[in-house]
């Protein structure tokens, strides 16, 4: 879930490339939209984005009794300990910074969902 159409294509190259299946929203709104017929195996979000921000879309993530378990990766240019410690209250289980190694966002990937 990330408003940069060019990073949506950056992290679905990357993860695509080691077999993934990726789908991609382009704000927290259109996230929640796409989640409603699916079961991922984790999900990648952005902090800075119109609509419903990041720390809002993993609240309502959270709230969801069947994704509750779903393991959550903030990838944002962001990173001030104060924005980490609020991803994490509000439900996330990682944080990477932009811009990324392709290598290490799919460890992160197979790590947080159990692969």
């Amino acid at each position: 879930v990330d408003d940069s159409r060019t990073m949506r294509d950056m992290v679905r190259l990357a993860l695509g490339s080691a077999g993934m299946t990726v789908t991609t929203a382009d704000d927290g709104v259109h996230g929640l939209e796409v989640l409603e017929g699916m079961a991922p195996d984790a999900i990648i979000s952005d902090i800075n984005m119109p609509r419903r921000d990041g720390f809002g879309f993993i609240r309502a993530v959270r709230a969801i009794e069947r994704m509750r378990g779903v393991p959550i990766l903030v990838l944002t240019t962001e990173s001030a300990a104060d924005l980490k410690e609020r991803a994490r209250k509000s439900g996330a289980t990682g944080w990477i910074v932009k811009p990324f190694d392709d290598a290490k966002l799919v460890s992160a990937i197979k790590r947080i969902a159990g692969h």
